[in-house]
């Protein structure tokens, strides 16, 4: 099974969460002092806010899988189809310890493809920093952004968590 993930920069925690409640009609299921998570399944959605100090607005949208093997097959597509990911594994990351497989759409949007297997107890530093996927790089023959990676890197497990150094 797959979820959508969509995570957004508020500038204030507090009525942010008391919002997402109002509309999601739910509590959080995650909440710390910088960050706070939803986990929908009316509709299935991962939705996570952070008061980071970063730009406000939507940071980056994704697909959560439930296994290694879905991730697997999801960052296999995206490097069949010639776009240039971005993974990471065992990685820390907004209360959470993930396999990552990152990528830029077209538009130069930011997609997480990832798998968690554990909580953790710090935000982490597990997202594709901002300038590891160069969105203002040429387009490559699929039409995506290149990012300014090369093809295969080594997996990261020490970058910064949602662009916000560690």
């Amino acid at each position: 099974m797959k979820r959508l993930h969509l995570h957004v920069n508020v500038p204030d925690l507090t009525e942010s969460i008391a919002f997402y409640e109002t509309l999601f009609g739910a509590p959080a299921t995650v909440v710390k002092d910088d960050y706070a998570k939803w986990m929908l399944d009316d509709p299935k959605v991962n939705f996570a806010i952070s008061e980071r100090g970063r730009a406000v607005g939507l940071d980056h949208v994704g697909v959560q899988v439930d296994t290694r093997p879905e991730l697997d097959a999801l960052a296999a597509r995206l490097k069949a189809a010639g776009a240039q990911t971005f993974d990471q594994e065992a990685t820390a990351c907004c209360y959470a310890r993930s396999d990552k497989t990152w990528v830029a759409d077209p538009a130069g949007l930011r997609w997480e493809t990832f798998f968690t297997f554990g909580e953790g107890t710090e935000y982490g530093e597990g997202a594709a920093p901002a300038g590891e996927i160069d969105t203002s790089a040429p387009q490559t023959a699929c039409g995506c952004p290149a990012p300014a990676l090369q093809a295969e890197p080594e997996p990261a497990t020490a970058s910064a968590c949602c662009g916000v150094p560690a």
